[in-house]
């Protein structure tokens, strides 16, 4: 059994008045920490009310949409490919050509080494990547997608491909080789 003393009352009250004590001091201090950022807020909006409002500039003036007649009679659709003209296109590849050599090349693996004149005929000089060196003419044909040499100068070899549209037809498109340093 436990004994008790005279004083053990007293010691308790004086621990739950040390607890309340420091808890009244712990809300004050909160409490007075909330109070000075009003001060701070009263004297913005004090100051900017003295300011006056500023001018706000009206609205631009918008213009009416004008409309466009379509005369499908006179022209082609906008549905169809530019390269279309009406059910037939204009561009395919010659599927019944017989294939060159360097067709079996991509465009990006040959290199325009040179040219060569023979006879007043200028030859452009390309080399595959197994090194070896081949004439070609305006004429021929090289890469992938049917393209078709159409001028030989001293820098480059001009190409005119025929590739896809992604609309089912297909469309010309320039390429060229340069001369490689």
């Amino acid at each position: 059994m436990m004994r008790r003393t005279a004083n053990a009352p007293a010691a308790a009250r004086r621990r739950r008045a040390a607890w309340t004590a420091a808890l009244l001091a712990l809300g004050c201090a909160a409490l007075g920490a909330c109070s000075s950022g009003d001060d701070d807020l009263n004297s913005f909006i004090a100051e900017t009310e003295r300011e006056g409002g500023g001018r706000v500039e009206p609205l631009p003036e918008v213009q009416p949409y004008q409309t466009y007649t379509y005369a499908d009679s006179q022209m082609r659709s906008p549905f169809m490919p530019a390269s279309s003209n009406g059910n037939s296109l204009s561009v395919r590849p010659d599927e019944k050509r017989n294939r060159e050599f360097l067709e079996q090349y991509s465009l990006d693996t040959l290199k325009m080494v040179g040219t060569l004149q023979l006879g007043g005929v200028t030859y452009g000089l390309v080399q595959t990547r197994d090194g070896l060196v081949h004439r070609v003419l305006p004429g021929n044909y090289m890469g992938q997608n049917d393209g078709r040499i159409t001028a030989i100068t001293a820098s480059k070899i001009e190409i005119r491909e025929i590739v896809p549209d992604g609309l089912g037809g297909y469309i010309e498109r320039p390429a060229a080789l340069a001369l490689s340093e």
